[in-house]
């Protein structure tokens, strides 16, 4: 009888033992789930050492647990152990052992010698920008980066630094430096702050203001164009907002922004009230006027021009502008000065997904402005179309934009039922931009027939921002500059409303899918245990 309550006994702690290790299995697996999310940044909580404490409690009971089961049912625990399915258990353990150490050894060997093979991420994150690599194969002479980290620098700097100096040719290297330890050095380069990274070419400095493409690409241009450029863009006739994002008037704020980034000092004219060009005007933007500029502001920009000055000119069609019958100065003046003609009309493009947009089908020639953009689309919104007319005399004029033949140029713009009229219309291909230099004094111009393409809407869509940077950079004679762009990055983050869902996929991949396998294992074990 004793035996039978001491075998029951035995039993009822056996049972409570294996109840306490599945629980503590359960619990040691929930939590470092949780050490998993926080790793990676998911979540954080307040104390993190209760989370390391509980870790190691559960762990410790699944190992109580299991050594009471030994205890109170040695016989099993040993059959379990030297058993056929332990042997089956143990070959599998093995195997798997054995594959989880050749991954290990694998990422291992990769992560100490990487070897890119191919970018699969949608925006190419762990490849260089293009612009950036161009500005690399550009660099004049060898620039060495100081990054100033208090801590160990992070694996994404490290990576980022070492992809640099791999297409560098040679010509970047780069050390890191805890400015704890050395702040002699940081208040030298007056560096404030942490993570910021210390370009030096040529006796000449540049600050990064954080490990990421964008600031090191603009520091880089920063060192490469070191002289100072002041483009104006002239104001008082209703253009466009180079200062406040405006979504209504169409501003264009993120052209002005590019410009700064590529080392341009960005000012505004109001020609009409100052009455004269200043002299470090390397570059003029009419970008958009509402009314057209004055007899005496035309007269000033010519006397601008043949002095050797640039000018870029970006025209709406008369319907969207206060022109009315008014004269037009400035068309007078870039077609009697270079003869190119801004036309009344209005670009209709069957080719185009709306016809009201006119779509580059065509960059004709080699300019320096288009010569690398053949496999890129722009498109210009509600534009006029332009006419190369007989070149005044040391006058080189380019056409830069041509649509397709489906396409022309509608001259009743009153009339809502847009179709062709022979006679009347223009038919195409239509050219939407020029570009044309003075050989005698160095004087530059680059006319579109819309400023829309450049608007804050439509600046980052397709090739738009390169073609207006590009423009600029030749019109401000800076050619080493062009294709040197800065572009406006990705992002791909998760909304903090979901950061719950991410939890939830942790928890059924992490947890419940192996917890459901190890349940069902434990049925199995429990079924046969009562049939003997």
């Amino acid at each position: 009888m004793n035996n039978k309550s001491n075998k029951s006994a035995s039993s009822r702690y056996t049972i409570i033992a294996l109840i306490v290790a599945l629980v503590a299995c359960i619990a040691t697996g929930l939590l470092a789930a949780a050490k998993g999310v926080i790793a990676l940044g998911l979540y954080t909580v307040q104390f993190p050492e209760r989370l390391n404490n509980g870790l190691w409690i559960s762990g410790g009971l699944v190992v109580l647990g299991v050594a009471a089961y030994a205890i109170f049912e040695p016989g099993k625990f040993q059959r379990f152990i030297t058993g056929r399915q332990a042997r089956y258990g143990g070959n599998t353990l093995i195997a798997s052992i054995a594959f989880i150490a050749i991954i290990v050894v694998a990422n291992t060997l990769a992560y100490k010698n990487p070897t890119p093979l191919a970018d699969l991420t949608e925006d190419q994150s762990n490849t260089l920008a293009p612009e950036l690599e161009t500005a690399l194969e550009t660099l004049p002479d060898k620039v060495h980066a100081t990054g100033f980290f208090s801590q160990l620098p992070s694996d994404s700097a490290q990576e980022l630094l070492d992809r640099i100096k791999s297409k560098s040719g040679g010509k970047f290297d780069y050390e890191f430096v805890d400015p704890n330890r050395d702040p002699q050095l940081a208040r030298e380069n007056n560096i404030t702050g942490d993570g910021k990274i210390l370009l030096e070419m040529s006796g000449r400095k540049e600050v990064a203001a954080s490990a990421s493409e964008t600031e090191i690409f603009e520091a880089l241009l920063r060192l490469i164009n070191p002289e100072e450029r002041v483009i104006y863009f002239l104001i008082g006739h209703g253009e466009r907002d180079t200062q406040e994002y405006n979504q209504e008037t169409g501003s264009i704020t993120r052209a002005r922004e590019i410009l700064e980034s590529k080392n341009y000092t960005v000012r505004t004219l109001n020609l009409a009230a100052e009455n004269k060009i200043p002299d470090d005007a390397d570059l003029i933007i009419i970008a958009g006027p509402v009314q057209p500029v004055t007899e005496n502001e035309q007269k000033l920009l010519r006397e601008y021009l043949t002095g050797g000055g640039s000018l870029l000119v970006m025209e709406d069609p008369l319907i969207v502008t206060d022109f009315g019958d008014q004269p037009d100065p400035l068309a007078t003046l870039l077609l009697d000065d270079w003869g190119i003609s801004i036309n009344n009309d209005i670009v209709i493009d069957l080719d185009s997904s709306d016809p009201m947009i006119g779509t580059a089908a065509s960059y004709p020639g080699s300019h320096a402005i288009t010569r690398k953009m053949n496999n890129i689309i722009t498109y210009f919104p509600l534009t006029r179309s332009l006419t190369i007319a007989s070149a005044p005399e040391n006058v080189q004029a380019n056409l830069l934009i041509q649509t397709t033949p489906k396409s022309w140029g509608e001259t009743n713009t009153a009339d809502s039922n847009v179709a062709f009229d022979e006679g009347a219309d223009v038919p195409g291909p239509m050219t939407l931009a020029v570009a044309a230099e003075n050989t005698a004094n160095n004087s530059r111009v680059v006319v579109f027939g819309t400023s829309q393409f450049a608007t804050d809407q439509n600046f980052d869509r397709y090739g738009n921002g390169d073609l207006f940077a590009n423009s600029v950079d030749w019109a401000a004679q800076q050619e080493s500059l062009i294709e040197l762009t800065p572009k406006q990055p990705v992002t791909r983050s998760f909304n903090p409303a979901s950061q719950g869902r991410i939890l939830f996929l942790m928890f059924i991949v992490a947890i419940l899918m192996p917890g459901i396998f190890i349940l069902l294992g434990a049925m199995t074990w429990l079924q046969r245990r009562k049939q003997g």
